[in-house]
């Protein structure tokens, strides 16, 4: 009997307060569910195959054991889209193609590699993706996001003087380019 009353009360709890706490009597207010711990932690389901999960929910957290990583599905319960969301997944890129105008030898040019970049991965034309594609390519959201890096330039070319937190690099144009001449931009994730 203490069971069943237990088991109201708890029911009742939840309805009237729409929270769990699991080693906490307060949970807080933005949460569902809240688990607090100072030495342990909350262990996710370990699946290998993807498939076995029968129309997940948008937004289901699991860890897939083949890619060793967090995966959420972005896609819909009919069309699951796994993706990684651990942070050494994708933790950098390169940045898209960029024109360098090298006719005219010059000093303190600048070019806003983020912005640049993000142009890029906004309004691609129909003709320019695959059919079923969204006209964006996902970007961060912020300059600050990301920290920006020249890992390889033709010296000959190219003097780099500085690159800013927020993408802008500035550089000095010091010879003509030749069909050998390259800058090689990289983007990290924070």
């Amino acid at each position: 009997m203490n069971k069943i009353i237990t088991l109201m009360l708890t029911l009742l709890s939840i309805t009237f307060y729409a929270q769990v706490g699991i080693n906490t009597t307060t949970p807080d207010q933005s949460t569902v569910l809240d688990v607090t711990s100072t030495s342990k932690g909350v262990l996710l389901p370990r699946i290998s195959n993807l498939s076995a999960v029968t129309t997940p929910a948008t937004g289901l957290i699991i860890f897939d054991t083949n890619k060793k990583c967090i995966s959420q599905n972005v896609g819909t319960p009919a069309t699951p889209d796994w993706v990684c969301l651990s942070p050494y997944v994708n933790k950098f890129f390169y940045m898209p193609s960029v024109v360098f105008d090298t006719t005219t030898i010059t000093t303190g040019q600048t070019k806003d590699l983020y912005t640049l970049y993000k142009n890029q991965f906004s309004n691609i034309p129909a003709n320019a993706r695959s059919t079923s594609a969204p006209a964006s390519i996902p970007f961060f959201p912020n300059a600050t996001d990301l920290y920006y890096y020249v890992t390889g330039y033709d010296t000959t070319v190219f003097k780099i003087n500085s690159i800013s937190s927020t993408g802008v690099l500035n550089y000095d144009v010091l010879s003509n380019a030749t069909p050998a001449a390259f800058i090689n931009i990289v983007f990290v994730v924070k």
